[in-house]
């Protein structure tokens, strides 16, 4: 039995690696206090390192938008699948050319579009679409701000659209391939 109330151990639980990154860096800035020639350095550096981590931990926590939606993302050497309930397929990141964040039927859905013109619809909160911000971020190019802060905009309201897309949002497009008028 615990004595912490149920949210709030869902709260560290979720919050763990921001935490983790927290306490390392109050670890590093502890050893650069205590001073001298070794523990400066090695204090700032565990700071950064430690710094750095909670960022990342931050962004990855905003990320992610829970396990309610239909279907499981599976990530495994580079390819990202998904199975869910009426459709799925696989995807390879290194294939990948185009990401997308569309609103569909009140649903949002990452469109992952190879080079082949083959697209996966995956909604973000599949179980296992937290994994999603890794492998994204992986990308050649690809800002992970800007991968949580279009998770982070409001999904529109309001009337019926007349096309099944209420909103399209592209997130990355891999550059260098196309034809160059001379």
């Amino acid at each position: 039995m615990s004595w912490l109330r149920p949210e709030v151990v869902s709260a560290l639980h979720r919050g763990r690696e921001v935490i983790a990154g927290g306490a390392t860096v109050a670890l590093g800035l502890w050893l650069a206090a205590h001073g001298g020639w070794l523990l400066v350095p090695a204090g700032l550096c565990l700071a950064a390192l430690g710094l750095w981590f909670a960022v990342m931990a931050w962004r990855r926590m905003r990320f992610d938008q829970g396990p309610d939606g239909p279907g499981v993302v599976e990530i495994n050497e580079g390819q990202v699948g998904y199975l869910g309930p009426g459709a799925g397929g696989f995807v390879s990141l290194a294939d990948l050319v185009e990401l997308r964040l569309l609103t569909l039927r009140g649903r949002r859905v990452w469109r992952l579009k190879q080079a082949d013109g083959q697209a996966l619809l995956i909604p973000v909160d599949a179980a296992g679409a937290d994994r999603l911000f890794d492998a994204f971020a992986s990308l050649p190019g690809m800002d992970s701000s800007a991968l949580v802060a279009a998770l982070q905009s409001a999904p529109p309201q309001g009337g019926r659209a007349l096309s099944l897309a209420a909103e399209t949002r592209l997130i990355w497009a891999r550059g260098g391939r196309g034809m160059t008028v001379s």
